[in-house]
């Protein structure tokens, strides 16, 4: 979480310089707000980024709230852009700027937020990549290795299709989080949102199989007692990273090289569940969006499929 930030004393004074303020605002977002070690630490990186450039534009050793204007943030992010930045890394940049200033004012060091003023860039919409159901379900059928290895990426696949959890979602499950009577496992989700996820037959199978031979993974002085429930071959959390290989190991052959992922088998099952007529509502709650606009992306996805069906097979498209 220090993201590079120095040792600081009280951070809400208005004459604090900056980096006080971000290491509270840091320390809020984690602790109060429950967002993931790797968000806190992407705030931190953009925020540390907006300080070095203003300290270098402005020819000061250090930059307090009330120097920070409209316009020093419109040069921050046109600077960036000028450099070749994507508009998808100036727009989270903003984002974060935001959401610090917000934080200062909420404690009272600013009066008002001058990023509110400033105009995002406009993204262009991108569908995701998923897979059809041919795809999907050739690589469910990919694992066929009979050993506890085999066994714990094809219930980590079957998870990842079956329940559309984020891969962040996936790592985090322990033991406790998974209910097999009741075919449903608890997520811990953005914001430290908790919650309940369905498991299809399939997953249920597989986890199964795969808690029956878990204690392999774990070293003999250990016994069960560790807690995550996907581990390394150390008996450790299996790692986000380690998860991608696989996923990408398994998923290489059946679609596009370089668009495989965890987050392609989430967008495959958000997908499938709106072509087979689910309710738009019900796919929003499964996959823990806090926004239906969000979930409405899927509804885009499945329109361009029925309007290429379209064009390809009637006389007169």
């Amino acid at each position: 979480m220090d993201c590079g930030l120095r040792n600081a004393d009280c951070p809400h004074s208005p004459k604090a310089v900056m980096e006080k303020h971000i290491r509270a605002f840091l320390e809020y977002i984690e602790k109060e707000r429950g967002f993931s070690e790797h968000t806190v630490e992407a705030y931190g990186r953009d925020l540390l980024q907006f300080v070095r450039f203003l300290k270098d534009e402005l020819g000061l050793e250090a930059i307090r709230a009330e120097d920070v204007d409209r316009l020093a943030i419109r040069h921050f992010l046109g600077t960036l852009s000028r450099g070749g930045a994507a508009k998808k890394s100036v727009a989270r940049k903003l984002a974060s700027i935001r959401s610090f200033l917000k934080y200062l004012c909420r404690e009272g060091v600013l009066e008002r937020n001058p990023a509110l003023s400033v105009v995002s860039p406009k993204l262009e919409k991108k569908l995701p990549f998923f897979l059809n159901v041919v795809q999907a379900n050739r690589a469910m059928g990919r694992c066929v290795r009979d050993d506890v290895y085999g066994v714990r990426d094809r219930a980590i696949l079957e998870v990842l299709y079956g329940a559309g959890i984020r891969l962040g979602e996936l790592v985090g499950l322990n033991r406790s989080s998974v209910d097999l009577s009741g075919e449903v496992i608890r997520v811990r989700g953005k914001g430290g949102k908790d919650r309940i996820v369905p498991l299809g037959r399939r997953a249920v199978r597989a986890l199964k199989s795969y808690l029956s031979r878990r204690e392999e993974l774990l070293p003999a002085k250990a016994g069960a007692s560790g807690e995550a429930l996907f581990l390394n071959r150390y008996g450790g959390r299996l790692s986000g990273r380690s998860v991608q290989k696989l996923v990408e190991k398994y998923l290489s052959d059946v679609a596009e090289a370089g668009k495989v992922s965890p987050h392609a088998l989430r967008h495959s099952f958000a997908t499938h569940l709106l072509d087979a007529g689910a309710d738009l509502m019900a796919v929003k709650e499964l996959l823990g969006h806090t926004s239906l606009s969000t979930t409405q992306i899927y509804t885009h996805v499945t329109a361009e499929r029925l309007r290429k069906a379209y064009e390809q097979a009637h006389p007169r498209a």
